[in-house]
C-alpha cells in the first residue's frame, strides 16, 4: 500500500509537470479551433451539393456520387488500384441505397465519426507528440536529470510514473476530441443523429468488396468503436515518441523526427501500393477508423486486426527499448 501511495505521488508530480508546461491547455485550444474549421468546411461542402445536384435528398445524392465515380473510371489515364477503389465505393454505395441507409445523415453525430476518419492518421498523432516530445527530454534539457535518477526510487519506477501520465493525458485529448467535436457539430448540424444505423462489417474477397457480411449498429456504437480505435493509434504514436525522447535527449530533435514519419507515412500509404513490405509499418497501420467503414486495404492482405497487431508490436517494443535505456543509461554520458 506504502509502494503504491509513493507510485501515485510520482504520477501527481508528473502530471503537474505536464500541467506546467502548457502543452495541454495548447492541444485544447489547437482541437478547438481546427474542429470549428472542419464543420464550417462541411457545412460549404453541403451548400454546394445543393447547389450542383439541387437538392440535399441522400439518395439523388449518393446516385450522383455513383455517377462521378463511373465517369472517372471509363477514363483510360486513371490507375488500375484508383479504379478499384472506385468500384468499392460504387458497390458500397449501392448497398446505402439498396438497404435506405443515408451514409451521411445529417446532425452532430455524422461530424463526429467524420472527425475522427481524417484525423486519425495525422491531426491526433500530431497532437499527441506535443505532449510526449519533451517528457523526458525535457529533464535533460532542464538538468534537473540526475536530481531525478539520485532520488531513492527505481528508475523503471520513475519512468512508469511518466508514463502513466502521459496514457491519462493521451486519453484525455482523445475524450476532448469526441466531446469538442459533439459540441461544435451539435451548433453547426443540429443535435440529431447518434440513434441513426450505419453499415459495417463490409469485408474485401478475391479483391472485390463483399457486402454480405455487413451489419447496421447504432451510430454511437459506430462512434464509440472509432474512437477507441483512434486511441490505440494515438498511444502508439505517444508511446514511440516517448522513446525517442529518451534516445535523443533533445525535444526538437524527437518532435522532428516524428514529425518526419507522421508525415512521411500519409504520402508512402498512397504511393507503395505494390510494396508490401510497407504494411509493417506503424505510419502505414494508422487510417484503421477505415476499416469500420469498409476501407479498401492500401496494401493487399492488410485488415483490421493486422493493423492492430502491428500497432500493439510497434508500441510494446518502443516501450522496452525506453525502459532498458532509462534505467541502464549512464546520468553522466
Amino acid at each position: 500500500m506504502i509502494e503504491l501511495l509513493k507510485f501515485i505521488g510520482l504520477v501527481e508530480n508528473e502530471t503537474i509537470k505536464l500541467v506546467k508546461r502548457k502543452r495541454f491547455g495548447l492541444v485544447m485550444i489547437i482541437l478547438v479551433a481546427l474542429v470549428t474549421l472542419f464543420a464550417y468546411a462541411q457545412q460549404l461542402t453541403q451548400q454546394r451539393t445543393l447547389q450542383k445536384v439541387g437538392t440535399l435528398d441522400w439518395k439523388p445524392v449518393v446516385q450522383q456520387q455513383i455517377t462521378d465515380y463511373e465517369s472517372r473510371m471509363r477514363n483510360a489515364f486513371v490507375p488500375e488500384d484508383r479504379k478499384k477503389f472506385y468500384q468499392y465505393r460504387i458497390e458500397q454505395a449501392r448497398y446505402y441505397l439498396e438497404k435506405g441507409i443515408n451514409p451521411a445523415a445529417p446532425g452532430t453525430a455524422t461530424f463526429v465519426r467524420t472527425f475522427m476518419d481524417l484525423s486519425v492518421s495525422l491531426l491526433l498523432p500530431l497532437l499527441v507528440v506535443t505532449l510526449s516530445a519533451d517528457l523526458v527530454s525535457s529533464e535533460w534539457g532542464e538538468g534537473t536529470i540526475k536530481l531525478l535518477l539520485t532520488r531513492p526510487v527505481k528508475r523503471w519506477k520513475i519512468l512508469a510514473a511518466k508514463y502513466t501520465a502521459l496514457v491519462m493525458f493521451v486519453s484525455l485529448t482523445v475524450m476532448a476530441a469526441l466531446l469538442i467535436a459533439a459540441v461544435v457539430g451539435g451548433f453547426f448540424f443540429g443535435w440529431a443523429g447518434w440513434s441513426m444505423p450505419v453499415a459495417t462489417g463490409f469485408a474485401v474477397a478475391g479483391g472485390e468488396l463483399d457486402s454480405s457480411t455487413a451489419y447496421n449498429i447504432p451510430q454511437w456504437q459506430y462512434i464509440l468503436c472509432s474512437y477507441g480505435l483512434g486511441w490505440v493509434v494515438c498511444m502508439v504514436v505517444a508511446t514511440i515518441t516517448f522513446t525517442i525522447s529518451i534516445l535523443v535527449r533533445h525535444a526538437a530533435a524527437a518532435m522532428g523526427l516524428m514529425l518526419a514519419a507522421l508525415i512521411g507515412g500519409n504520402i508512402l500509404i498512397d504511393l507503395a501500393s505494390s510494396w508490401t513490405a510497407a504494411k509493417y509499418l506503424f505510419m502505414v497501420n494508422m487510417r484503421i477508423t477505415g476499416y469500420l467503414s469498409g476501407m479498401v486495404p492500401p496494401i493487399e492482405g492488410m485488415s483490421l486486426p493486422f493493423s492492430i497487431m502491428v500497432l500493439l508490436a510497434w508500441g510494446a517494443a518502443a516501450l522496452a527499448v525506453g525502459f532498458a535505456v532509462f534505467t541502464k543509461r549512464d546520468v553522466l554520458a
